[in-house]
């Protein structure tokens, strides 16, 4: 016999080679379930993927058709008539190039051939070239020029046209003019669909503007102005040398490339979250990876143990077991690559309600080598965790099995791999959001998640063990000790199913809550129909006319259009001079509509100061009560002055009141408040409020309304939430789109997780069966088991969808936390009825075999 001894301890070089090839036969055996490992992380990465290709294409193809998302070089906008000195400006800034003009307001509008009425924009648009990139597509497609020049001739919204049953050759009356329609209007450059139906367009030509007879004093128009510049000119240093100019005269300005900005950051913001979401589904899964690794390793024990005895070193059996969980996330990720790749191919068509471009569909190689990244590091980094005890594995395990040859001493490698998790999910979003502070919120968000879902698992294994109903039956008592019992899986199936359903349960919440503070028009006693632009002279007919109708008066009030001068002795100029004084620029340009009255209304509460509802002395200045967070980006409160220039007129005022308003009450809310005997004699248009019981009623009395006072819009508060309705469904439907892959992911972890368990359980199945357990105790046992874990990890990601909730509408939304749990109750019951089911799906190999056979078959 040869007196060499092997030392397991003894410093070898590393033959990785070697090693790949035992990492490769070890894992012959366990393929099958290596690829259920694979199957966590596919769908994180495809989510990743499909987000990350369809933004790098939205961004191509927004630089690409950059030009039709403005129709122009520049555009200048202004909600108040030129003056004469501002005109001669936009009349040189057009020399050498062309210029288009265009008049905008919302208005009503009769469609004659149904008799129906609409609030609509109206687009007054003179001859010219506009647009001159891009174009307003229409049906057929000469209406979108011969509209200007053949009469009176209208374009209308193509779902306005459907809605009320109208079509090209019909007319469509606008204020004191009937219009013929020319053609069906498609698309309009730098429009979505999503905005065309909260405000449907209709284009007339401007110099049939006037014989509408809508442009009356205080109504709402604004003005813009389109330049095609001359080849040389670059828009962008034109506006920045004007800035100062236009930012005085209360002007706007959009150019190609600000345009371009402005809309792939706004689209880029909706693509970040969604990734998050994804990145959510990713981390989910590689909860799955570390709890399927943990166990494969305790089963590679005896395995581990041998290779020890033969020479190998600890940290060469780390490695073998490492290179397979790269293996294992490196196919995941190219796997999950490919399907992300396909997932893209319908984003335009989920998206496109959203979108002023259309998207193109390539294969973005840039996030295709991302998302494999990002998978194989961050499967690596959750697998480390159980790979780590293989260093410390004794070779005595193969002499005496047993847990106690796994080192318990603190393994400092696991707090830096802790670490490191937390790092990679921490700049992930970072790069995502581009804030650190709220990159910080998210990955605390996230660990927060984790860990109470963590401790309520650890609080029910603790309460069940500490108070075990020991009078029990035999069949509750056995699933409920499989709770708390070694290789149990209460953990793992509440945190990865707990965060699922806690997405989902969240989304239908916040749903609920911003639907019902938006569902005021089927209040009862509540205003839904609110009349407006209506003249001093016209408001005793319009009231009596209502009346006539048999619809109440619910409300009648007075609007003045004014602009602040000066805020605490500064004007414009001083603000502009000294940023540091923290008021914004646009509080000089903006137009204020503002009322007066002598009392505060059901909505509005004061919070500082006293209301004065009456002065009779107009020498002193004025005092008003503004909106408590209004006056906070104001910079002003109690005592502080402001100068109003009310048509031309100087109002000196002091803040004498703030003013707590619940924007969501039905009521006309104002952010200024004027008291009684200061602007009575002022400009002013009135709004009042009615309510209809029927919705024939409120087209019925919309038809004469518009018939007899074509200048007097009316808003169908019904019709508004129907179409809030409609934009959060859809919204909606994209955001749980990308949770189905976080719910997926979970269902292929509950897979995973159980399958597991039927592995861990057999023996311990097979022992029951030799004792005399019948095959219906067994799957009782089974039964209540699944039955118990489900209900604890749904039960706790509704527990967090509803704390979760509450810190959204509180905080973010700012929104009372009214609940409406109903949702709730079908996402719990589905997702431990299907916890159940796969859990006896899986179970039915035990039991349908002898037990030495299945005893033979393990071993």
């Amino acid at each position: 016999m040869s007196d060499t001894i092997i030392r397991p301890d003894i410093k070898r070089p590393l033959n990785v080679r070697w090693l790949l090839k035992m990492a490769w036969r070890d894992s012959r055996r366990n393929r099958a379930r290596l690829a259920l490992f694979i199957s966590s992380i596919i769908l994180g990465i495809a989510a990743l993927v499909a987000i990350n290709s369809f933004s790098d294409n939205l961004r191509t193809d927004i630089d690409n058709q950059a030009k039709s998302l403005i129709g122009a070089d520049l555009v200048i906008a202004a909600n108040k008539e030129i003056e004469p000195k501002m005109q001669q400006l936009l009349d040189s800034i057009g020399t050498g190039g062309e210029r288009s003009d265009e008049v905008r307001f919302v208005s009503m509008v009769l469609f004659e051939a149904s008799g129906g009425t609409r609030l609509v924009q109206v687009r007054a648009l003179e001859e010219g070239g506009f647009p001159y990139y891009g174009a307003i597509e229409t049906e057929p497609k000469s209406a979108s020029q011969t509209f200007r020049k053949e009469g009176r001739q209208a374009l209308v919204d193509q779902t306005l046209l459907l809605q009320y049953d109208t079509k090209p050759g019909d007319s469509i009356k606008i204020g004191n003019q009937t219009f013929e329609i020319a053609g069906a209007l498609h698309k309009i450059p730098g429009q979505s669909a999503m905005t065309a139906t909260i405000a449907p367009a209709v284009y007339i030509p401007r110099r049939y503007l006037e014989e509408t007879g809508l442009l009356q004093r205080g109504s709402r128009i604004s003005y813009y102005h389109y330049y095609k510049l001359p080849e040389n000119t670059d828009p962008d240093k034109l506006v920045k040398k004007l800035e100062p100019r236009l930012e005085e005269a209360g002007f706007g300005f959009d150019t190609i490339e600000s345009r371009k900005e402005s809309t792939g950051k706004s689209y880029e913001d909706l693509a970040r979250f969604l990734a998050l979401v994804g990145f959510v589904a990713l981390l989910l899964g590689c909860v799955g990876v570390a709890s399927a690794v943990h166990v494969y390793i305790r089963e590679k024990l005896p395995t581990i143990g041998v290779l020890r005895c033969l020479g190998m070193s600890g940290k060469q059996a780390f490695l073998v077991y490492l290179f397979q969980v790269m293996a294992m996330g490196l196919i995941g990720s190219i796997a999950g690559a490919v399907l992300g790749s396909l997932i893209q191919l319908y984003l335009p068509e989920l998206f496109k309600s959203f979108l002023p471009v259309d998207v193109t569909i390539a294969v973005s190689w840039s996030a295709i080598f991302q998302g494999i990244a990002i998978g194989l590091v961050v499967a690596v980094l959750f697998a480390l965790l159980p790979l780590l005890t293989i260093r410390n594995i004794s070779p005595l395990i193969t002499l005496r099995a047993g847990i106690e040859h796994v080192s318990k001493r603190a393994d400092k490698l696991r707090w830096g791999v802790y670490i490191l998790i937390f790092a990679f999910i921490f700049l992930f979003s970072y790069f995502q959001l581009g804030s650190w502070l709220r990159a910080l919120a998210f990955s605390g968000g996230v660990l927060v998640a984790f860990m109470v879902l963590a401790l309520i698992a650890r609080l029910m294994m603790w309460i069940v063990k500490r108070f075990f109903p020991v009078s029990w039956g035999y069949v509750w008592r056995q699933s409920l000790a499989n709770l708390y019992r070694p290789n149990n899986q209460t953990l793992l199936l509440t945190v990865s199913i707990g965060l699922g359903t806690a997405l989902i349960a969240t989304l239908f919440l916040m749903q609920r809550i911003l639907l019902s503070e938006v569902a005021f028009a089927g209040s009862e006693n509540q205003p839904n129909l609110v009349l407006f632009d209506i003249q001093s002279a016209q408001k005793e007919e319009v009231t009596e006319f209502t009346k006539e109708q048999g619809l109440p008066i619910l409300q009648s009030v007075p609007v003045v259009t004014m602009r602040v001068e000066e805020i605490k002795g500064l004007t414009a100029a001083d603000v502009r001079k000294d940023t540091t004084l923290g008021i914004p620029d646009w509080t000089f340009t903006r137009e204020y509509r503002v009322t007066y009255r002598d009392s505060l209304i059901e909505s509005e509460k004061s919070v500082a100061g006293e209301w004065q509802g009456e002065v009779k002395n107009t020498d002193v200045p004025v005092p008003i009560s503004i909106e408590e967070k209004y006056a906070e980006r104001l910079k002003v409160g109690i005592g502080d002055t402001l100068v109003f220039n009310v048509q031309g007129a100087m109002v000196p005022t002091v803040v004498a009141n703030l003013r707590e308003v619940e924007w969501n009450r039905v009521q006309t809310n104002f952010l200024v408040l004027f008291p009684k005997g200061v602007l009575e004699e002022a400009p002013q248009f009135h709004v009042l409020m009615t309510r209809t019981e029927t919705d024939e009623q409120a087209a019925q009395f919309q038809q004469s309304l518009v018939r007899m006072f074509p200048n007097v819009s009316a808003i169908d508060l019904g019709l508004i939430l129907e179409t809030l309705d409609d934009i959060l469904g859809k919204i909606s439907f994209v955001i749980r789109f990308m949770a189905l892959f976080s719910i997926s992911t979970g269902l292929l972890v509950l897979i995973g997780s159980i399958n597991n368990s039927k592995y861990q359980r057999v023996q311990e199945s097979v022992l029951l069966r030799t004792l005399g357990a019948s095959r219906k105790q067994i799957l009782s046992i089974n039964a209540f088991e699944y039955l118990l874990l489900g209900a604890l990890a749904a039960g706790t990601g509704v527990i967090l969808a509803v704390g979760a909730s509450w810190a959204l509408a509180v905080f973010s939304f700012e929104v009372p936390f009214i609940p409406d749990l109903s949702p709730l109750l079908p996402v719990f019951l589905g997702i431990t009825v299907l916890t159940v089911f796969i859990g006896m799906l899986n179970s039915r190999s035990i039991l349908n075999r002898p037990p030495l056979e299945v005893l033979r078959r393990e071993a």
